[in-house]
């Protein structure tokens, strides 16, 4: 099963102002390429505080949420709240016929799948914005090689960074 890391960064580094940032700053051009993406694979493993700030299952998607709440339920066929671990997530999505995932944050979740060496590839929307501080794209110091598959310029000055992730 391959997993993409798909997220959106400034030009310094940030993906968000703060965990209740919402998450239309990024652009068109790369919400184009979101949904595309992720609709491609399927599905969708956030963190409940990426949860949070969407609010709603997204739309042709399975929506899987991490989080430890037991309180959290879904009666939505396409939205499903787990304390599972990242590599038992992605087993059983392997076991259901999915053969990609798309990782979309946030940074505590993109580091427990990090950690696991699960994430296959990050693909990377750099837009041209300053934040000065914020949420970096991982919440843990990682020492990670990454191979440059493709850069593509994309409207309004934005750059898709794909990256193979190199697994030691």
């Amino acid at each position: 099963m391959k997993l993409i890391l798909l997220m959106a960064a400034t030009a310094d580094g940030m993906i968000a102002k703060d965990s209740l940032h919402p998450v239309d700053w990024s652009g068109k051009a790369d919400k184009k390429y979101f949904v595309r993406t992720t609709r491609q694979a399927g599905v969708v493993i956030m963190g409940s505080n990426t949860w949070d700030t969407i609010g709603k299952p997204l739309p042709g998607r399975e929506n899987i949420v991490m989080t430890r709440d037991k309180t959290r339920k879904s009666n939505d066929k396409d939205l499903i709240f787990t304390d599972r671990s990242p590599a038992r997530i992605l087993e059983d999505l392997n076991a259901r016929g999915f053969e990609s995932a798309a990782l979309i944050g946030g940074a505590k979740i993109n580091s427990l799948f990090m950690k696991e060496n699960l994430i296959d590839e990050i693909h990377l929307t750099l837009v041209p914005r300053l934040f000065g501080r914020g949420l970096t794209l991982f919440s843990e110091a990682l020492d990670h090689r990454l191979e440059l598959l493709d850069v593509v310029k994309i409207e309004g000055g934005h750059l898709l960074l794909k990256y193979r992730v190199l697994h030691n």
